[in-house]
């Protein structure tokens, strides 16, 4: 039996890093692994996996869930970025995965930034084994980080890709001012 893990938090808190660092061990162990990130995620590199501060692996692009079981043969680790963007097929997908004996580490928001679950995260939360919710800094007191804030936020558009353009990591006290 495989498992699931899961890795979220606001932006800026490291999730892609941790993520990759996850991938580099399993290079070091000698494991096989695909990293997949959907095709939405295009802020950095069309065909890369790329954290804030430049670190940085290929990875495969998907539209939907289901095109994680294409290439799964003999695959010991099957790691997903920016699964926030994936569609509600997603837990049932991760979950045929983890029934075959795959080991499956998904990284992404766990909310918005109007503070609601966002995409398939909370039944991915839900379903796993084990969750690592780290935390930014915040850019107004410097505390612990917990919620994206949105510049400009008046459209009802809950996705827009970007960084540090469109976004900030704020504490609860200072995400809605």
């Amino acid at each position: 039996m495989g498992k699931l893990e899961v890795i979220c938090g606001p932006m800026f808190s490291g999730k892609s890093e941790e993520l990759l660092r996850r991938l580099k061990r399993a290079q070091i162990a000698k494991q096989s692994f695909i990293l997949y990130k959907p095709a939405v995620d295009n802020r950095y590199s069309e065909t890369h996996v790329v954290t804030h501060s430049g670190i940085e692996m290929k990875c495969h692009i998907i539209r939907c869930a289901e095109s994680l079981l294409d290439s799964v043969d003999n695959t010991d680790i099957i790691a997903i970025d920016e699964a926030q963007f994936l569609d509600e097929n997603t837990p049932n997908i991760v979950e045929i995965l983890v029934k075959n004996g795959t080991r499956v580490i998904v990284a992404g928001l766990d909310m918005d930034s109007n503070g609601i679950p966002f995409g398939p995260m909370p039944q991915l939360l839900a379903m796993a084994e084990n969750i690592l919710k780290l935390t930014a800094v915040c850019e107004r007191c410097d505390k612990n980080a917990t919620h994206t804030y949105r510049h400009n936020n008046n459209d009802n558009n809950t996705i827009l890709v970007g960084a540090f353009e469109h976004y900030e990591a704020r504490c609860r006290t200072h995400w809605q001012e």
